[in-house]
């Protein structure tokens, strides 16, 4: 039966890179993706919030013109739509 050894990784140490003023430097951050993440979210947001404005909008029209027709004292207020 074979011996199996275990794997040896080699130790990385930081260097210590100081700035101007004796503090260490923090190596730069890459680029994330959360800013395009929080705009798409957004954007999703203002669609939706849209999309409901514009139904209540129309739904609210509707109400208003059925009051209008039913104050004037008409009974015939159904809306009729054309055959297709």
């Amino acid at each position: 039966m074979p011996k199996i050894e275990p794997k040896i990784e080699p130790k990385i140490e930081p260097t210590s890179k100081s700035g101007p003023d004796g503090k260490r430097k923090s190596p730069p951050k890459p680029p994330s993706g959360d800013s395009r993440r929080g705009a798409m979210a957004g954007l999703v947001i203002t669609i939706v919030i849209l999309g409901v404005g514009w139904w209540l909008a129309r739904d609210l029209t509707a109400a208003s013109r059925m009051q209008d027709c039913l104050m004037s004292g008409r009974s015939n207020c159904n809306v009729i739509e054309p055959a297709r």
